[in-house]
């Protein structure tokens, strides 16, 4: 049983090593396709995107109080709400809508 184990931490190590150190390797010149170059950049946000999105919706006991917070959340943001106020009306929106409904 531990055996297993050893090999998967092994595999763990080898794959996490070679995507840190394959492009460091391969890529010497400096990116000058835009495309690429947007996409690298994009990359941080969209991962952010991913992890949060599912717990937003999943961290409620209703998972459309969730997803009402989180439209709420955008329309405040997107009017130029600070980060504390979207974070506040997000979680008055989930506490009214798991205290009533």
């Amino acid at each position: 049983m531990t055996h297993n184990n050893y090999i998967y931490i092994a595999v763990m190590a080898l794959v996490s090593y070679a995507i840190r150190i394959l492009p460091l390797t391969l890529i010497r010149k400096p990116i000058k396709n835009r495309f690429i170059q947007s996409f690298l950049y994009y990359v941080p946000y969209v991962t952010l995107a991913v992890m949060t999105f599912p717990a937003i919706i999943q961290a409620t006991q209703s998972p459309a109080a969730g997803a009402v917070a989180l439209v709420v959340g955008i329309a405040a943001a997107w009017f130029g709400a600070s980060l504390f106020q979207v974070a506040a009306g997000c979680c008055a929106v989930v506490f009214v809508l798991e205290f009533f409904i």
